[in-house]
């Protein structure tokens, strides 16, 4: 399992049926300062999306993720589920917006 500020991403078997591959690595933006958690590397890894949830397939030997204000993350070979950390308020259950 890896946390990369508000997006944590684990190893999953294998990406679910009827995702729909995205032509983007990008696995979280941020609406309030435009910083984007991404895959560096073009061709090393594939983003697949199922209603809400993103799914990423890393197909090189790895593949690194970066953000503006994080350190990179080097993700191995694998399958993952990708989360964009939410918070709690009274009202509601809300994304975490950057």
């Amino acid at each position: 399992m890896y946390r990369h500020g508000d997006v944590l991403v684990a190893a999953i078997d294998a990406i679910p049926q009827g995702c729909r591959r995205l032509q983007h690595l990008t696995l979280a933006e941020g609406e309030m300062t435009g910083h984007s958690h991404r895959i560096a590397e073009p061709g090393s890894a594939v983003l697949y999306q199922h209603q809400n949830r993103f799914y990423l397939e890393v197909t090189g030997d790895h593949a690194t993720l970066v953000h503006q204000e994080h350190g990179p993350i080097q993700l191995p070979r694998g399958t993952y589920h990708v989360w964009k950390q939410r918070e709690y308020s009274p009202r509601e259950i809300r994304v975490i917006r950057d």
